[in-house]
């Protein structure tokens, strides 16, 4: 082999592509290692593209790469490979090298996010740090262009997209769980390029020229810092606008995690319309035209360039639990790297107050409100009103939760131990600035929860966990002081000098503080609610009159799935008090199998217990919450359950008549979820061609139905006769033949029961008796039909007896 560096680039990645696939992951390792350290930067730039596509696959799925997703810890290749791909790993020394010539790779723009890519296609650059002057195309008469990006941007890109690519995994193997190498490399990432304490590490080479270009200038006479909204990259102040190059170290560094954090919330969290991406992407044009509508002032901001040729795109788009998992990951880490923030120290001078902090610190306190917020509430409310009314809706409803309790992540655990602890206006501007997030999220999943099976644990245990969170102290209070804030007449307001520069006379008391204060609260408030919602919304209070009867409706629909849930377990514990080894010899019935037409559930009693537990503590939290009032919850459970008796479950569901006959309403199929009505499903065939169940011998169930064939056809007559008879023998005759089954035509011998299990182990336990006591087969064999025959006379008797009274 030639010296790397006299080797031509080409014949290293021919090598690399002839010897890689009869290599196990180890060994591609441990080649990749030396290879890394051995060549220079103008040979790895030749392979950099076919590596990084190995590793996490091609972006329209057809190669799978390496399978990071599947490959779990419990695999001889996973340590090997996590060391191969940290942070601080060999690959990422790959990167910094290639990152310090300024290397530019493409990716082609139809692999980006539809409204990111349409966006694009239609002449408009967003205005993000990550698309900004970054349109290629390679060559004339090609219409779709391609994005130039670093080394870094390019890693990160394939590294986020690996998640969302639909892939062929091997057969009978699926998405991989919190234990995957790609959910361990995902954190290492967040927790490294996202640090909570200390600095971004730097990287071992000089990349200063492979920054990221900064956005273009904004309007001088348009400032958004007094409205708590920052410039959208902190790249333009933080790199290019250094004063001096001894400046702070991590200055040179926080544009990788900028970054990171752009990449993965592009990426992850892309599902909306494209007007709703322009929105999100130009937040100083909301907050602008709220302004003006306020003032009523005759001029109109302009549109954006473009806008009136883009049209409304909406992106079919069906997140995995996965992805939901890795965003949870993300919106967790988020809140503990934002509450890292260090706090601020006073100054003489306030206008001056964030001076002294380092960009880290800077990043940290604009990272959730400038990237994330908005488009994860887009991304929760689509998976709330697509994902199924099933338990894996437990992953999505997780993510909301990490989301909507910052405070768990604080690292004061006094603070962090409820909402309205030793900080209570930081958490009061958090709400304020998310609060469709808490209301009208909060309102769908009430939605969901009435028309989901409350009987099944794991849903009634997603129904506490939301009543749980929502019940802690304080939080209510400060969600209806949002609310209020949000409903307050639209006051102009003030044009605010710098604080620094105001006198007593211009208002800089403490009353002018307070007053200051409360106008950005409500414009904080209406200008998230309007740039979501749009300025002509109708918002619905969490805690007006109509989401209240809403709430009643659920604790009605609370009351009967406990009473469901208490019938099926009473009914499972009197079917088995009443099971005898006498049983078999009764006539088959249409209903002996409740599993055809009554409630399933896998749950056993432990379960059942459970759910009667959720479901309680579900219901005190709610009266928490919305401070309902005992006396008429009382009365609303018991009108709610004094009509569900046993025979209330017979009755149909509620339904109207269609032209192919009857269709379930709304509240039918609410019946029928909880298992309050359901339909008269029996089986009305042959009761000896019923399909064989779980409790029977399947060679038995066949070889007695030929036999019982035999005997009928040859004692047909004489059991007809017998059958006919008026005296006890006769009607002895119709218990046991089944002539008195409307299912059965005529008389006849059915030997079926002898297949199930339980009549076996009865037999035998009766045969196991007769031995002790001396008695052989035969006389055993007489005691029991001697037996059977006493216990159908005496039945037969009391019978007649009740018929007379």
């Amino acid at each position: 082999m030639a010296a790397p560096g006299l080797q031509h680039p080409g014949f290293l990645l021919a090598n690399l592509k002839v010897d890689s696939p009869s290599k196990t992951l180890t060994q591609r390792c441990q080649d990749l290692v030396k290879i890394i350290d051995d060549h220079h930067a103008k040979d790895l730039h030749a392979i950099f593209s076919w590596l990084t596509e190995n590793i996490f696959g091609s972006l329209d799925g057809v190669l799978g790469g390496w399978n990071l997703r599947l490959l779990h810890s419990r695999c001889p290749d996973f340590a090997p490979v996590v060391d191969f791909l940290m942070p601080s790993g060999p690959v990422m020394k790959l990167v910094y090298k290639l990152q310090a010539e300024e290397y530019k790779y493409e990716v082609p723009v139809n692999y980006l996010p539809a409204p990111v890519r349409t966006c694009i296609q239609e002449g408009v650059v967003p205005d993000c740090p990550l698309f900004h002057n970054r349109t290629h195309f390679p060559m004339s008469g090609v219409l779709t262009p391609n994005l130039m990006l670093n080394p870094f941007e390019f890693f990160m890109f394939y590294f986020a997209s690996c998640l969302i690519t639909p892939k062929s995994f091997p057969s009978g193997q699926y998405g991989g769980t919190a234990d995957s190498a790609y959910f361990v490399l995902v954190d290492m990432y967040l927790k490294y390029f996202l640090p909570t304490e200390g600095n971004v590490p730097p990287s071992p080479f000089s990349d200063n020229r492979g920054s990221v270009s900064a956005p273009s200038p904004r309007s001088a006479n348009i400032s958004l810092a007094a409205y708590g909204v920052h410039s959208p990259s902190l790249l333009k102040q933080h790199i290019f606008h250094q004063p001096s190059v001894n400046a702070d170290p991590a200055a040179q560094e926080i544009w990788r995690s900028e970054t990171l954090l752009q990449i993965f919330v592009e990426m992850w969290l892309h599902h909306y319309s494209l007007e709703m991406y322009q929105k999100l992407q130009s937040p100083q044009l909301a907050l602008l035209q709220y302004r003006l509508s306020m003032s009523s002032m005759p001029c109109q901001p302009h549109s954006p360039p473009g806008s009136g040729t883009l049209h409304t795109y909406q992106e079919p788009f069906s997140p995995s639990e996965e992805h939901v998992l890795a965003v949870r990951l993300l919106v967790k880490h988020l809140h503990a790297f934002s509450n890292s923030l260090k706090p601020e120290q006073p100054t003489s001078s306030p206008t001056h107050s964030h001076a002294h902090a380092g960009p880290l610190e800077e990043f940290k306190r604009v990272a959730l409100q400038r990237f994330v917020q908005q488009k994860l509430f887009l991304f929760l409310q689509h998976c709330f009103g697509h994902w199924p009314l099933d338990a894996s809706f437990r992953a999505v409803l997780e993510t909301w939760l990490s989301f909507v309790q910052p405070w768990r992540y604080a690292d004061d655990k006094d603070r962090g131990a409820r909402c309205g602890g030793s900080d209570p206006e930081r958490w009061e501007s958090f709400v304020q600035e998310n609060l469709l997030v808490y209301t009208k999220l909060f309102q769908v999943f009430l939605n969901r929860a009435v028309r989901t099976d409350l009987v099944n644990a794991k849903n009634a245990l997603m129904l506490f966990r939301v009543a749980k969170v929502f019940s802690q102290p304080d939080l209510a209070d400060i969600i209806h002081k949002a609310e209020q804030l949000f409903l307050e007449p639209e006051l102009v307001p003030h044009h605010r000098q710098p604080r620094g520069y105001l006198t007593p006379g211009q208002g800089a008391g403490f009353h002018s503080a307070r007053q200051r204060a409360a106008t950005d609260a409500v414009f904080r408030v209406k200008s998230h609610v309007y740039a979501l919602e749009g300025q002509d919304c109708r918002y619905k209070q969490m805690f007006g009159p109509e989401l209240r009867s809403e709430v009643l409706k659920l604790v009605q629909v609370i009351a009967r799935a406990r009473q469901t849930a208490k019938r099926v377990s009473d009914r499972s514990g009197h079917a088995a008090a009443n099971k005898s080894f006498l049983s078999w010899l009764a006539a088959p019935t249409s209903d002996s199998d409740n599993g055809l037409c009554g409630v399933e559930t896998d749950d056993g009693s432990e379960c059942l217990k459970k759910t009667h537990e959720f479901l309680d503590r579900a219901l005190e939290n709610l009266c928490t919450v919305f401070k309902l009032n005992q006396g008429q919850l009382t009365q609303l459970i018991a009108n709610a359950t004094s009509d569900q008796d046993d025979g209330e479950s017979e009755r149909l569901p509620d339904c109207a008549m269609g032209e192919n006959g009857p269709v379930l309403t709304d509240l039918g199929r609410m019946q029928m979820i909880n298992g309050l009505r359901r339909w008269d499903v029996t089986y009305r065939g042959d009761p000896e061609l019923q399909p064989i169940r779980s409790y029977e011998n399947a060679s038995l169930v066949r070889l007695l139905y030929r036999l019982s064939c035999l005997l009928n056809a040859k004692f047909e007559g004489q059991m007809t006769e017998l059958c006919s008879r008026p005296d006890l023998a006769g009607r002895l005759g119709r218990r046991y033949l089944g002539a008195g089954n409307p299912a059965v035509r005529r008389a006849r011998v059915s030997l079926r029961p002898l297949a199930s299990y339980g009549n076996i182990l009865a037999l035998g336990a009766c045969y196991a008796a007769g031995a002790l006591l001396s008695l052989g087969p035969v006389a055993s064999t007489f005691l029991i039909l001697g037996a059977i025959l006493l216990h159908g006379v005496a039945v037969t008797l009391w019978e007649d007896k009740w018929k007379m009274h």
